[in-house]
């Protein structure tokens, strides 16, 4: 009989326990208290844990994945859990959790490691660093725990989760020049393969090796280390049943070698359907088939009549459905926890989605009908399952809420001429240096300060209706002002507001657009204990309503000095959003694209000098098959330079890019045509930059030199040796001094120390430069 699965569930609580948790046990100073601190945090854990696992098998779950809790991100601690922790880490009897937190966040005296996109999604992952010197070994029993919690709780068919060792090493980077670290294959194998004997021993009959990197188009040596990998693995008797694990995508073009991995095997068939018919067509009459039939990534009700059509069709072909499994698509980690605690949703809406528990209650009742047969035999649940299933699938297809025929006009009269400054750069350059008078290495920074919990305060007062809008917009307006005043006396040359109105760099201007809906409890996990709730995009959008001008306005009446104007772009609207997947997202992007144009026509209007339209996501956009990315980068290329092309060459528009991977894409990046480029670098030591040495980037450009994802704060010295670093690569009139993103998680004592220094190293390296020096 085919069975119930799940790949992995989310890790915050339905309230966010997870993040409360930690980030109270980073707040502690007290050596004397943190042993305490770190049983209480334990204590979460287990609890959070616990809970998520009832969670599943009250939801019919058979199948339930274990260990794919996290303190911090499951990359990370599989490098902890193998031994590789970089040497700046160790210090003699530090707790396993210290050590992983300091790997993560960065010590005083010990950088961080790189941080970065998983795949194409906005959670981030802690970039595992080996060398020549790295040992493997085991070094935790957190996975053996797992399955003891698991089973002392009666689950009987738990299966642990392990990213596997290929993927791990294809996402790792060596630090040492020249060391190819694939070479660690062998000595990594033999503690995966100890890990697998001692599940083995602990009773569990399957474990799951996630190998997503099966999705991209492997080199040859690549698609080598997965046949070595493997063959080893499997050589071993005492070992569990391997399901591996692929997902956010398809793998037909490695469908040998996918098929030589493991005993199982698991597909995203929402993201690539079209793939299963290319793998029942190799079956082997041995293999078991995980089929993820429900959407991991996305909060819509799932088309049940449409999936048990697809899971038929592959017992069909199987013969039978004993060895179908079926799941989510992918880990439920990028999914929010309940739809239950939504009540303040529409209930039309409301209808329309699903959430974890109710996406595991889906595939439950997909099983169940798969197992009972035709429809005349089902029992009432499933009846009523899909009979809501139906119901949404025709309200959402006919609700006049989704369709706005003023919008789809627009779209349609969409020219060349909108997607284009009609002045060069060298033109607009010009220009734009004549109005802002700006120096050599100008200083800014990307957005966002502090995000205190006074101001937290003042958005819930104002949500619960304990504080007027006046009175809240009078606060925020001393906040701004406050913010401008401390920004020029640290010395810096390009102002921002703040961004103290703004929940979230989505979310915000989302409540502002129509088209858009939100949650109250639709948390999400970004990287460790970050958090985000992202809006839900179920109809045609525009702009009712202005989005920013009126703060934007205010900001720059505090300072002589520019001030930027801050927006969201659509490509990032449009990756941090759960998105209606009734048409193409690039229609979706291109409505998002004309709303952000408007609101940057008015902030231009408003005398704005610098607006900076942000895109963080757009790197995290780009399919992982490389044949799919030129269609991709056309419409996201496509859709920033449209809302960002409506303004005259005298108005400067930057944008900013964060965590991610640009060095294949330079040439889009610089075809969005941006004035001034913000980026990520600082954690990597602008290794970015090298990307330089093969392709000349033709704008400005501000590599970061302030890493604001720890709480260390970089010196005067280190930061000038990164500006000295970037230009080797950028010429001086055309690099900017900035960190690496905006700085809302950060506090204000280790922001203004940190500018201070970053304005002080920018005047030094300015100084050399004045005089003539070579920088190196």
């Amino acid at each position: 009989m085919a069975r119930a699965s799940n790949l992995g569930f989310a890790r915050l609580g339905l309230q966010r326990e997870w993040k409360k948790a930690s980030e109270a046990y980073w707040l502690n100073k007290s050596d004397a208290l943190r042993a305490e601190l770190r049983e209480e945090l334990e204590g979460v854990a287990r609890e959070l844990v616990e809970r998520h696992l009832r969670l599943q098998l009250e939801a019919g779950i058979e199948l339930v994945p274990v260990n794919d809790f996290a303190y911090y991100d499951h990359v990370l601690e599989t490098a902890y859990l193998l031994g590789a922790v970089p040497p700046r880490f160790e210090r003699a009897g530090e707790s396993e959790i210290d050590t992983v937190f300091a790997m993560a966040r960065g010590r005083q005296d010990a950088p961080a490691m790189e941080m970065t996109k998983w795949f194409d999604t906005n959670y981030h992952y802690i970039v595992p660093e080996l060398s020549g010197e790295t040992r493997f070994s085991l070094r935790s029993e957190r996975p053996f725990q797992a399955l003891a919690l698991a089973q002392r709780l009666g689950i009987q068919a738990a299966r642990p989760v392990l990213l596997g060792p290929v993927s791990f090493l294809l996402l790792s980077k060596s630090v040492e020049q020249g060391f190819d670290h694939f070479s660690l294959l062998p000595p990594l194998l033999e503690v995966y393969a100890q890990v697998l004997e001692r599940f083995a021993g602990l009773g569990a009959d399957w474990v799951q090796l996630d190998e997503p990197y099966l999705l991209h188009d492997l080199e040859p040596a690549q698609a080598q280390l997965f046949a070595q990998a493997y063959a080893r693995l499997q050589a071993s008797s005492a070992r569990p049943k391997l399901l591996i694990a692929t997902y956010f995508g398809g793998i037909a073009h490695n469908l040998e070698l996918a098929l030589s991995l493991g005993e199982g095997l698991h597909l995203d068939l929402v993201r690539s359907p079209e793939q299963l018919d290319a793998i029942l067509d190799a079956d082997d009459g041995a293999r078991v088939l995980s089929l993820g039939l429900v959407d991991g990534r996305n909060i819509w009700r799932n088309d049940l009549d449409a999936s048990l059509s697809v899971a038929r069709h592959a017992a069909r072909r199987l013969g039978g459905s004993e060895r179908l499994w079926l799941s989510p698509s992918c880990s439920l980690l990028h999914a929010p926890i309940d739809l239950d605690a939504e009540q303040k949703l529409d209930p039309e809406l409301r209808a329309w989605l699903a959430f974890g528990k109710q996406k595991l209650r889906e595939v439950t009742a997909l099983t169940t009908a798969l197992q009972q047969g035709e429809e005349a035999t089902w029992t009432a649940s499933v009846r009523e399952a899909f009979a809501a299933s139906r119901d949404a699938r025709v309200s959402r297809g006919s609700s006049p809420r989704v369709h706005d025929p003023a919008v789809r006009a627009r779209v349609e009269s969409i020219d060349a001429g909108m997607r284009a400054r009609p002045e060069s750069f060298a033109e607009r350059s010009k220009a734009q240096r004549e109005r802002l008078a700006l120096p050599l290495l100008p200083t800014t920074t990307i957005g966002s300060f502090p995000q205190t919990k006074e101001l937290r305060r003042l958005r819930s007062e104002l949500k619960k209706g304990k504080l007027s809008e006046e009175a809240y917009e009078q606060a925020i307006r001393e906040e701004i002002a406050s913010a401008i005043r401390a920004q020029e006396e640290l010395g810096l040359d390009v102002l921002v507001h703040g961004e103290f109105e703004r929940n979230d760099m989505v979310e915000y201007f989302g409540e502002r657009l129509s088209g858009y809906a939100f949650t109250q409890n639709g948390w999400v996990q970004s990287y460790g204990s970050r958090a985000v709730k992202p809006p839900i995009i179920f109809g045609d959008v525009s702009r009712p309503v202005e989005l920013s001008v009126s703060w934007a306005r205010y900001a720059q009446s505090c300072s002589e000095r520019p001030v930027k104007g801050m927006l969201t772009g659509p490509v990032t609207m449009l990756q941090w959003s759960f998105v209606r997947d009734d048409q193409p997202r690039e229609k979706t992007c291109e409505q998002l694209a004309l709303a952000i144009r408007d609101e940057v026509v008015e902030l231009e209007a408003a005398a704005i000098s610098v607006i900076q339209i942000d895109e963080p996501a757009f790197r995290e956009g780009l399919p992982l098959r490389q044949g799919d990315w030129a269609d991709y980068l056309r419409w996201a290329v496509a859709s920033f330079r449209l809302a960002s092309s409506g303004v005259r060459a005298q108005t400067q528009i930057h944008s900013h890019m964060c965590y991610s991977e640009f060095n294949s894409i330079f040439d889009a990046i610089a075809a969005l045509d941006a004035d001034v480029l913000s980026i990520e670098a600082s954690r990597s030591r602008m290794e970015l930059l090298d990307a330089f040495e093969d392709f000349a980037y033709p704008n400005d450009i501000g590599p970061g030199v302030y890493d604001i994802h720890s709480p260390r704060i970089p010196s005067v010295e280190e930061m000038e040796e990164l500006l000295v670093a970037a230009l080797r690569h950028v010429p001086v009139e055309r690099l900017w001094v900035n960190p690496d993103c905006g700085l809302k998680t950060r506090g204000w004592e280790e922001v203004r120390s940190a500018l201070s220094n970053m304005v002080e190293a920018a005047r030094r390296v300015r100084s050399t430069q004045a005089q003539g020096s070579n920088p190196e």
